[in-house]
C-alpha cells in the first residue's frame, strides 16, 4: 500500500471514529435532551455568506420557467458574473463551453452537488493552457432532479477549498420524503438543419417505506445531436498568394453531441430527531457524438477520416463516473453538525488522438483506445455551535476536509514520451500512478456585533502531500444603513492546487515546432514535462457593494469586484534544458528544448455587478443583471534565448485576458402570471463585444488575427408554462426568436458556435 493510501485510510478512519465516539458521548451525557436558550437566533457563517452579494440562486421555478436544453450551465450562465467559456483565453476546445464565473476560467469554478465535490473532469488531459476537452461537470444531474442551484463568486467562494478562487457551483437536489412519482419528457427542435436536436426521457420516483426510512430513484436519458460537419464551412477565409496561389483556412467543427445516461438511487434513514443518515449511490455516462473537432480545429488528421466518423455517429470518447457517498447530519442541545465521506471514480476513454503539432488532438484510429482513471475519495465533517462574545450572539462553524485524487494513466498509449540519451529524463519509466492528498481545518464565526452591524471572519489551513500548507480564509461584513439600505463586502484568499496532470510523470506534452515559446517558434521539439516544485494558485478577492430593500417590491444591488491572481499554473516559457531526445513520432533522436508546468506571477481581473428585481404588480415580476469587466490580464515575462542558428533574442513581457468572456453582458426576464395556471415569460440576454487577445498567453508571439473580436449579440426567448389540474405539467417556447446564429471560425475570439433558433416543447406528469 502506497504512503498517499496509508494516509487516506488513516484520515478516513479518524474521520469516522470521531463522529462515532462523538455520538457515544452525547448519548452518555444525554445531551441529546438538552435546551438551551441562546437568545437570538443567529445564521451560521455558510448561511450568512450565501446572502453576500457575490451569490444568487436558481430556484425550481427558475428552471421550469427557463427551462434547460442539455446542460444546466445553460440557466447558470444568466446568473450576475457568470459566462460561458472554453477553458483558456487561445479558444481551443472553444465549443465546450463551461462555466466560468467571473473571467477566472472554468479551471477556477468548483462544481458540488449537495455539496460535495465533483472532480470527473480532471481525468480529461491538459493542454499547456489548461484547456480541456471536456464538457465540465454540470451536467452529471438532470434538471427535473434539481431543488436549487446555488452561485457563489467571490469573498464568499474562499471557504471551500481548492477550486474555488473563482466561484462555487452547488447544485442541490431534491429532497422528496414523501410518496412521489413523476415521469417527462422534452423535445428542442433548432430550425437550422445544420444544428443537433435534443430529445430528453427522465424518471423521479420516491417512497416512504415507515416513519424512518425512504427511498428514492431517479432515472435520466438525454441525447442531443452533433452539429453539421460542415456547419461553419462559410467562415472560410481566403487569400490570394504572391504566386497567385490560394491558401484558405481550415473550417471549424461545430458543436458535438452528448448521449447522457444518468441514475440515483438514495436511502434516507432518520433513527431520531437528533440523527439522520442518507447513503446514496449513483452512475452517469456521458458519450459524445463526434462532429470533427481536434484542439487546432478540423484541418488536419491523421490515419482516419473525420468526416466517417461523423456521417456514422461516431463515440470518440466517453466519461463514466460512479459515486458511493454516505451523509449524516446531526442536532443536539448544544449545536448541529453535518459530515460526509464520498468515493468517485471517472473512466475517461477515448479514441487515440495525435498528440502534438497540426494534428493535436485529432482523431488518428478509429479502433485504439485510450483511459485515464481517476479516483476521489473526500470527506467533510463540519460543526455549527452557537455562543456569544462579549455578549454578542454568534454561531461557530468548525471543520474538517479531506481530499484524495489518484490518477491512472497505465491504459493510456498516444502520450509522447522524453528520454534523454544520457538517461537524466526518461518519463516512459515514470510511475502511471500520481495522486495526491490534502487535509483542510477551516473556522469560520458570524458574529452580530450590533443591530447593524454582522461580521463574518474565516480561517482556513490546507496541507497537501505534493506542495506542503497553504493558508487561506477572509472576512465578509455587512453593515444595515437602515430598514432599505445595506452595504455588503468582503476580502477573502482562497487557493487552488496543481493538478494531477500537471504532476504526472509519464504525461508529456509536446509541440513539434510552431507552438514552441518565444523566441523558439519553428524551433522545436519543445516538451512540457511535470514539476514537482509547482505551487498552489492563490487568489485574493475582494468586493464591496450596496443593496437595496425596497417596500415597493424592489431588490437592487451594485457590487465592485477585484481579484489578484497569482501563480497560476500552465505550460513554461523558460528553457529548463536542451538535450537530444527521442522522438517517437519520427522514431529518431532530434534535439528538444525542454519545459515544465511552471507558475506565472502575476494576473488581474474586476468588474461590476448589477442586479435588480421588482415585482410591480401582482402579477408581473421583472428581474434584470448585468456584469461588466472592468480588468482582465494575466502578465507574462519570457527570458529571451538563442535560436538553434544562433540568433539570440531579448527578454519580452506581456499581457493577455485569462479567458474569452464579454466585456460585458446583461440578462433580463419578465414573468407574467396570467392565471393561476399560466405563466409566460420573455427573457433576453445581451453579449457586449469580446475582444481577441493581441499576444499568445502560451507562447508569448503577436497573433495574426487580433481584428477577429466577436462582435455583440442579443438572444431573445419566449416561454410558457401551464399547470393542469391532472398533474400534467406544459411547457413551450422558443429559443433565440431572432435567429441570432453565430459561427465559429476559430480566429481571433470567432471561438465557438451560438445556435440559432430552437422550439422546445416539454411535459411532466406527477402522480
Amino acid at each position: 500500500m502506497s504512503t498517499a493510501r496509508i494516509r487516506l485510510a488513516s484520515g478516513s478512519a479518524l474521520l469516522l471514529c470521531s463522529f462515532a465516539m462523538g455520538q457515544a458521548a452525547l448519548a452518555q451525557d444525554g445531551l441529546n435532551d438538552e435546551v438551551f436558550d441562546l437568545g437570538t437566533v443567529v445564521l451560521t457563517a455558510e448561511e450568512q455568506i450565501k446572502q453576500a452579494l457575490g451569490t444568487s440562486t436558481v430556484t425550481e421555478g427558475d428552471i421550469e420557467r427557463l427551462p434547460v436544453v442539455n446542460d444546466v450551465a445553460e440557466i447558470i450562465r444568466k446568473m450576475p458574473g457568470v459566462n460561458l467559456s472554453g477553458t483558456s483565453s487561445t479558444g481551443q476546445r472553444g465549443n465546450q463551453r463551461q462555466v466560468d464565473i467571473r473571467g477566472m476560467g472554468p479551471e477556477n469554478v468548483l462544481i458540488l452537488i449537495d455539496g460535495k465535490p465533483v472532480l470527473s473532469r480532471m481525468s480529461v488531459k491538459q493542454g499547456r493552457s489548461s484547456e480541456r476537452d471536456s464538457r465540465g461537470d454540470t451536467n452529471w444531474v438532470p434538471p427535473e432532479m434539481i431543488d436549487s442551484i446555488e452561485v457563489i463568486r467571490g469573498p464568499a467562494a474562499a471557504r471551500y477549498g481548492s477550486g474555488a478562487a473563482g466561484g462555487v457551483i452547488n447544485i442541490v437536489t431534491k429532497a422528496l420524503d414523501e410518496d412521489f412519482l413523476q415521469v417527462g419528457t422534452s423535445f428542442d427542435s433548432p430550425q437550422s438543419d445544420d444544428e443537433g436536436m435534443t430529445q430528453r426521457y427522465n424518471l423521479l420516483w420516491a417512497k416512504r417505506l415507515n416513519d424512518e426510512v425512504a427511498l428514492r430513484f431517479s432515472a435520466n436519458y438525454n441525447k442531443t445531436d452533433a452539429d453539421s460537419y460542415d456547419i461553419n464551412e462559410s467562415e472560410i477565409e481566403c487569400t490570394t498568394e504572391a504566386d497567385g496561389t490560394e491558401s484558405c483556412t481550415a473550417a471549424q467543427a461545430g458543436t458535438e453531441g452528448v448521449v447522457n445516461r444518468d441514475y440515483a438511487l438514495r436511502l434516507d434513514w432518520a433513527p431520531s430527531a437528533a440523527n439522520q443518515f442518507n447513503l446514496e449511490l449513483g452512475y452517469s455516462r456521458q458519450g459524445n457524438i463526434y462532429a470533427g473537432d481536434s484542439q487546432l480545429g478540423n484541418g488536419q488528421f491523421l490515419n482516419v477520416d473525420p468526416e466517417s466518423l461523423v456521417d456514422d455517429g461516431t463515440e470518440t470518447n466517453s466519461m463514466e463516473r460512479r459515486t458511493v457517498a454516505l451523509t449524516h447530519i446531526g442536532s443536539y442541545g448544544w449545536g448541529d453538525t453535518n459530515s460526509f465521506v464520498q468515493f468517485e471514480r471517472t473512466d475517461n476513454r477515448r479514441l487515440s488522438e495525435g498528440p502534438a503539432g497540426r494534428y493535436e488532438g485529432s482523431i488518428n484510429s478509429s479502433d485504439s483506445y485510450d483511459k485515464a482513471v481517476l479516483t476521489a475519495v473526500s470527506g467533510k465533517s463540519e460543526a455549527y455551535v452557537g455562543h456569544s462574545i462579549g455578549g454578542r450572539a454568534a454561531e461557530l462553524t468548525m471543520g474538517v476536509e479531506v481530499r484524495y485524487e489518484e490518477l491512472d494513466l497505465s491504459g493510456y498509449n498516444s502520450f509522447s514520451s522524453l528520454v534523454a540519451e544520457d538517461g537524466s529524463i526518461d518519463t516512459s519509466d515514470g510511475d502511471p500512478l500520481t495522486s495526491q492528498m490534502t487535509v483542510g481545518l477551516y473556522v469560520e464565526d458570524n458574529i452580530i456585533w450590533n443591530d447593524s452591524l454582522t461580521l463574518t471572519p474565516s480561517l482556513r489551513f490546507d496541507h497537501a502531500d505534493t506542495f506542503g500548507g497553504t493558508w487561506s480564509g477572509g472576512l465578509n461584513a455587512s453593515y444595515a444603513l437602515n430598514s432599505a439600505w445595506t452595504i455588503k463586502g468582503g476580502v477573502a484568499k482562497a487557493y487552488k492546487a496543481p493538478t494531477v496532470y500537471q504532476m504526472a510523470e509519464n504525461y508529456v506534452y509536446v509541440s513539434s515546432g510552431n507552438g514552441c515559446p518565444y523566441p523558439y517558434y519553428g524551433d522545436g521539439p519543445c516538451y512540457v514535462m511535470s514539476n514537482e516544485d509547482l505551487e498552489p494558485e492563490t487568489s485574493i478577492n475582494k468586493e464591496i457593494g450596496i443593496q437595496y430593500q425596497g417596500s415597493q417590491g424592489i431588490n437592487a444591488t451594485l457590487t465592485y469586484f477585484h481579484n489578484d491572481y497569482q501563480n497560476k499554473i500552465q505550460s513554461g516559457v523558460d528553457q529548463i534544458a536542451t538535450l537530444s531526445a527521442y522522438n517517437a513520432r519520427y522514431d529518431i533522436y532530434s534535439d528538444s528544448r525542454i519545459f515544465q508546468w511552471d507558475n506565472i506571477p502575476e494576473s488581474e481581473v474586476s468588474g461590476l455587478e448589477g442586479s435588480f428585481a421588482w415585482a410591480f404588480a401582482d402579477d408581473f415580476n421583472l428581474t434584470v443583471n448585468g456584469t461588466y469587466m472592468l480588468t482582465s490580464k494575466q502578465k507574462l515575462e519570457i527570458d529571451g534565448g538563442t535560436t538553434s542558428d544562433g540568433t539570440a533574442y531579448g527578454a519580452r513581457t506581456i499581457e493577455v485576458p485569462l479567458s474569452l468572456v464579454p466585456k460585458y453582458t446583461v440578462n433580463a426576464a419578465l414573468d407574467w402570471y396570467v392565471n393561476d395556471r399560466f405563466t409566460l415569460t420573455p427573457s433576453l440576454t445581451h453579449y457586449g463585444p469580446t475582444d481577441a487577445p493581441k499576444e499568445s498567453g502560451v507562447t508569448g508571439y503577436d497573433n495574426d488575427d487580433t481584428d477577429d473580436d466577436r462582435d455583440p449579440y442579443t438572444l431573445v426567448n419566449i416561454g410558457m408554462n401551464y399547470r393542469f389540474d391532472n398533474g400534467i405539467d406544459l411547457k413551450a417556447g422558443v429559443t433565440n426568436a431572432f435567429n441570432t446564429q453565430v459561427l465559429r471560425s476559430g480566429s481571433g475570439a470567432q471561438t465557438y458556435n451560438e445556435p440559432g433558433r430552437a422550439f422546445y416543447l416539454g411535459v411532466t406528469k406527477t402522480f
